[in-house]
């Protein structure tokens, strides 16, 4: 099932949105035909063994709650889920993007600024209907979307979770915000139910990946899950009011030292498409191993404006125009 959106024109605001207006979001039409459910059947086939992300832990069965490299067994834990207002515009708004904070990663960053919920299980183990209502209670608070942070490897518990929701009355579209290490598989059950992918593609070049995030394979996954995922849904949309509606949303820090490798990745998202919305993020900051431990001192330097604006004029030169415009440096 392919599901892209047709390369555009569409009408082009003068801040390089493409606004469309909004159709219900897909995963309401799955559900009416009753594929949603098969499509939760299929991912819980995944759990045991897991399959679920790439890292195939084939040993364990997380379906009688045994816990591989993510940490996660038969259920999902969040951390937190509230209003968030500090998310990209189009997605936060004027109500802010419904944040589902899961506990648990497929990956090791040795900066990462969230590992005391991405290294643990934090937060409570949720049900099927508990999860549901964790997604209902945001939408009742106003907010514009379901923003899943960190799902890479509850895509089954999510996908149990979503038909409840919509038989509950949920409309809101979703956002699957992840680290991009994503397995095909999984991403192939998400078809046609996400609406806004935003994956934030970190390092390519392998031995990078190897330190620093304790893969070899990160690079050539992110790539290959990006292309699906803009296969899927095609280039960001927004409605009338700025506000995401489908489409492709691609985050990306840039790391002190490691400017080439960020301008390497612009280029190759301009090759997916020049017209894919970016967020070249600049709020790094030294965290967790970097500061526990001396192996990484290289990181414990902040980004410069130059090397920002370095990635951001590559990004421009290959082709790339639709920046999120929000900078948060200051110097």
């Amino acid at each position: 099932m392919n599901t892209a959106v047709a390369r555009l024109p569409r009408e082009v605001g003068g801040d390089g949105r493409f606004v469309v207006d909004p159709a219900p979001p897909g995963y309401l039409r799955l559900h009416e035909t009753g594929e949603l459910r098969e499509r939760a059947e299929a991912a819980r086939n995944l759990l045991t063994p897991c399959r679920v992300c790439p890292r195939t832990c084939r040993d364990v069965d997380r379906l009688a709650d045994e816990v591989g490299a993510c940490r996660i067994g038969r259920y999902a834990h969040v951390a937190s889920a509230f209003a968030h207002l500090g998310e990209e515009e189009v997605l936060r708004g004027w109500r802010g993007s419904g944040t589902v904070f899961f506990s648990g990663c497929n990956l090791r960053c040795v900066f990462c600024q969230n590992a005391d919920i991405s290294q643990r299980a934090a937060g409570p183990a949720l049900t099927p209907d508990e999860l549901a209502t964790v997604m209902l209670t945001l939408q009742a608070e106003g907010c514009h979307n379901i923003n899943l942070v960190t799902p890479e490897h509850v895509v089954p518990q999510i996908l149990e979770a979503l038909p409840i929701a919509a038989e509950a009355g949920l409309t809101l579209p979703l956002v699957y915000n992840t680290s991009a290490y994503d397995a095909l598989d999984s991403l192939a059950l998400l078809d046609g139910v996400v609406d806004v992918y935003m994956p934030d593609v970190k390092l390519f070049d392998p031995r990078l990946t190897h330190r620093y995030l304790g893969l070899r394979d990160y690079g050539e996954v992110a790539r290959q899950a990006v292309a699906a995922m803009h296969a899927q849904v095609g280039e960001l949309v927004v409605d009338r009011h700025g506000i995401a509606h489908r489409g492709l949303l691609v985050r990306h820090l840039v790391l002190p030292g490691l400017g080439a490798e960020s301008e390497a990745i612009l280029r190759w998202l301009a090759t997916v498409s020049p017209d894919t919305y970016v967020n070249v993020m600049d709020q790094y900051r030294p965290d967790w191993k970097v500061l526990s431990t001396d192996r990484y001192l290289e990181l414990r330097e902040r980004v410069t404006r130059a090397e920002v604006d370095a990635v951001l004029a590559a990004g421009r030169d290959a082709g790339l125009w639709r920046f999120d415009r929000r900078r948060r440096m200051t110097w």
